[in-house]
């Protein structure tokens, strides 16, 4: 394996293919209509913002209609007349592009990332204006090619300030024949003038049985009743349910609930053991799961008791009568939320000051028993 193959793609999710892999996409039908939409009326927008909040498949849409909008040639008024309006955004995973697009060697495709600093051995922190200049050659040597150019911006929330105002340049005065895929995951962070200047493409959660297709394409098989728990504690995100399942977030949640049950008492044994378990070289991703899943676990809590309503589905056993008991009145679903802002403003004060993270967990944990 080459050097250059040894650096991580910045835009790629640990443990999941890479999105210009994914051929498939689950539970988005309206934003791929939308697109559809303005592409067979003549009107395709120049800067298309693809949103929601991670995980939801904007990455693997963003490529999804690059090599739709790649493949598909324009109607130019030929000897037969117009071809049919494509219904679908999906390329057969044999086309030409298809195969270019996924070994990055389409020459009318750029794709803008966090880079690799070979001076730091690591991915950049942002994406730079020197990385937005690059655009301005693959410009001028995709120009002789004819046909359409895309450049997916994965994500737009990750340009500094200099090269957020390169793109707003782009925006202003697009190249010919040019489409913008930006991907984001808070565009209210974007400049107002960049989201002023392009369609949007916002996305939804998944369903539970969306969710488990996308699992499966992904090459993870569960099971109904684990896709709708999944479904519920990652938001409807498969990034997300990627991460549970890679650290065993299910089970760590049904232990979080289960210690919820012993409430207002609190089984401080159980408790401590849990905080430990984050303890220790390489559990960092245990400590974050965990102190996304309290927090989680916390906003349940008071969904429950504000709305009088069980959730949709159980994301643990016995989940739905832990929160009835808990959260039984609006008054404790409200005494629940404020313990989840203090919470994690607790959590995130001890973490910058580096707090032993079983000390952290267990503090967390018996915060719980306030509102508990």
């Amino acid at each position: 394996m080459s050097a250059e193959e040894d650096i991580p793609e910045a835009d790629r999710i640990e443990g999941a293919p890479h999105p210009r892999e994914t051929f498939t996409i689950y539970g988005q039908d309206r934003a791929q209509e939308d697109l559809l939409s303005a592409f067979n009326s003549g009107r395709l927008h120049h800067g298309w913002l693809i949103t929601g909040p991670r995980g939801l498949g904007k990455a693997t849409l963003a490529w999804t209609i690059a090599r739709f909008l790649l493949a598909t040639p324009e109607d130019d008024g030929g000897l037969f007349g117009a071809p049919p309006p494509p219904t679908d955004l999906r390329i057969d995973p044999e086309h030409p592009v298809a195969h270019r697009v996924h070994a990055l060697s389409e020459p009318r495709l750029h794709l803008l990332r966090r880079g690799w600093d070979a001076k730091t051995k690591k991915l950049r922190s942002v994406i730079t204006v020197e990385e937005v200049r690059a655009l301005k050659r693959f410009f001028s040597l995709s120009s002789a090619d004819g046909g359409r150019r895309v450049v997916i911006i994965d994500s737009a929330d990750e340009m500094n300030p200099n090269a957020a105002n390169a793109i707003l340049k782009l925006l202003e005065e697009p190249p010919a024949n040019t489409v913008l895929l930006m991907v984001s995951h808070q565009p209210s962070r974007l400049l107002p003038t960049i989201r002023s200047r392009c369609r949007e493409l916002r996305l939804s959660p998944l369903e539970p049985e969306a969710m488990a297709r996308a699992l499966d394409q992904a090459g993870a098989q569960v099971a109904p009743q684990e896709a709708a728990a999944l479904a519920e504690l990652s938001a409807g995100s498969v990034g997300e349910a990627l991460r549970l399942l890679n650290l065993d977030g299910l089970k760590l949640y049904a232990d979080l609930v289960s210690l919820a049950g012993t409430l207002p008492r609190l089984d401080r044994p159980r408790a401590i053991a849990l905080g430990e378990s984050t303890a220790g070289k390489g559990r960092e991703a245990r400590l974050d799961l965990m102190l996304t899943l309290t927090d989680r676990l916390m906003a349940r809590l008071a969904r429950a008791g504000v709305t009088g309503m069980a959730p949709r589905a159980e994301a643990a056993p016995q989940e739905a009568e832990v929160l009835q008991r808990l959260a039984p009145h609006p008054a404790a679903g409200r005494a629940w939320a404020q313990l989840a802002q203090d919470a994690g403003e607790r959590a995130r004060h001890a973490r910058a000051v580096n707090v032993d993270p079983a000390a952290l967990v267990l503090d967390l944990l018996l915060q719980m028993r306030k509102a508990g």
